[in-house]
């Protein structure tokens, strides 16, 4: 599209420009209402199934369990933290795998006091050690809960939960309220208890199936604008054919001159200055990006039939420790990935039969775990593809990623215009659209009011 609409502009009154001003205007500066898909992940989700296994005087005996669907978003330490509200005046009588962070008021009961009698209960995981008669299959991991592609055994956790003055029958019971999900800050959101068909289970000698009395499900999505307003990760770029290294935009994760969370890296204060491990706010390291995390993707070697590229994680965070970490890539490329050193790989298929996104996690008990900031506070791998004659180039770019994310959170990338380009090319000097159209805009503001 290379004019502007100037001449249709001029055909229109000047009450219609207003409005198509403002219509463009909308369009461009506010944000989308799709925060909370991700492209790379569509179906992922935690979702919370409530299984009621038995009946009391009072109430029923349930199996709450939590599934980790997400590929590759997992729940890292402290865990997470589960509430809703109850629906009548429900208490907890008691709990095995988990309990909750508060007792509340529970002085109108003499003799047997409940485990808890808050409206809106907050239940947390029991810790790994918990003494066996207070588990069940699938508790107690602190709240650390794997992504399903990395590790679908520990992407699950369930805890039980005997409630009372709850109704004993299907009719007389109601499902919770105001489901909530922290894992182990914001983010989740739930939508509301779904009664669905009783799960079927089967017994051990696997001669007889049982049912649910009474199920429901609750599913939680992410999103990364409502976890935090500022990205958490960028990367960089560089290449063996150009002598530019392409640095993480400036302010990609905020902007130093605003920070009162960055310390320098030779500073004699920094240990004073880091204390507290078990505040979640980052100190990170003083950088041009200020992000906790760098990604670094260097363009290593060409070869005949073949190329390499160099992956480096580095933490910028002097408070945190990454265990079981994971970096998602998407690269047309991927399809041809030959071999990959010291990382763990699974190819992802957002888009059906198109393979170009692959998640990228460290090995177990050697570099699955990325150091707070400093000298070892890095991981780093190295990938050997294989050409594609059709589609292979180093040219414009193409040999650098066009998505990496790092624990599920998107990345800032540079601008494709700064990628490092071959020897005796230079990037097209090419009009955006949007330059465009604003372009026009104001051609259009400076018709209106003329």
């Amino acid at each position: 599209m290379g004019f502007c609409f100037i001449p249709v502009i001029r055909s229109l009154s000047k009450a219609s420009f207003g409005i198509l001003f403002l219509f463009f205007l909308t369009c461009f500066c506010f944000p989308s209402s799709t925060e909370a898909y991700d492209a790379l992940d569509p179906n992922g989700n935690i979702t919370i199934k409530w299984d009621i296994i038995s009946w009391t005087p009072d109430g029923y005996v349930a199996v709450v369990t939590m599934n980790n669907f997400q590929q590759y978003r997992h729940i890292a330490a402290p865990g997470w933290t589960l509430g809703w509200t109850w629906a009548k005046k429900e208490v907890i009588w008691s709990m095995m795998g988990a309990q909750t962070t508060e007792q509340g008021d529970c002085s109108k009961f003499k003799g047997n006091v409940p485990h808890c009698c808050k409206k809106n209960p907050t239940v947390v995981d029991l810790l790994p050690g918990t003494p066996y008669n207070q588990q069940i299959a699938n508790c107690c991991k602190g709240g650390v809960l794997s992504s399903w592609a990395q590790d679908p055994t520990n992407a699950i956790a369930s805890f039980q939960v005997s409630v009372g003055r709850a109704g004993t029958t299907n009719k007389t019971v109601k499902v919770p309220k105001n489901f909530t999900l922290n894992a182990p800050g914001p983010g989740y959101t739930c939508g509301p208890g779904k009664i669905v068909p009783p799960t079927k289970f089967i017994t051990s000698d696997k001669r007889r199936v049982t049912q649910a009395l009474m199920t429901w499900n609750v599913t939680c999505t992410y999103s990364q604008f409502l976890a935090q307003k500022t990205p958490t990760c960028c990367v960089s770029l560089s290449s063996f054919y150009n002598d530019t290294i392409v640095p993480c935009p400036t302010c990609s994760c905020g902007c130093r001159g605003n920070s009162s969370t960055c310390v320098e890296s030779d500073s004699p204060h920094l240990r004073s200055v880091v204390g507290g491990k078990n505040n979640l706010a980052p100190v990170v390291q003083c950088t041009s990006h200020m992000c906790p995390i760098r990604v670094h993707w260097h363009v290593k070697v060409n070869y005949k039939e073949y190329w390499r590229v160099k992956v480096t994680i580095t933490n910028f965070n002097y408070r945190v420790n990454y265990s079981d970490w994971n970096l998602v890539v998407q690269h047309p490329n991927l399809d041809n990935l030959t071999q990959l050193f010291s990382f763990n790989y699974k190819g992802l298929t957002p888009y059906g039969a198109i393979n170009d996104t692959a998640m990228l996690w460290g090995i177990k008990f050697y570099n699955d775990f990325l150091n707070e900031a400093g000298r070892s506070g890095n991981v780093q791998s190295e990938l050997l593809f294989r050409k594609d004659k059709s589609t292979f180039t180093f040219e414009k770019g193409w040999a650098f990623p066009r998505r990496i994310y790092f624990n599920g959170d998107n990345c800032v990338m540079p601008p494709p215009d700064a990628y490092p380009w071959l020897p005796n090319a230079s990037p097209r000097q090419e009009v955006s659209l949007l330059t465009l159209l604003m372009s026009c805009f104001v051609a259009l503001v400076f018709y209106t009011f003329a």
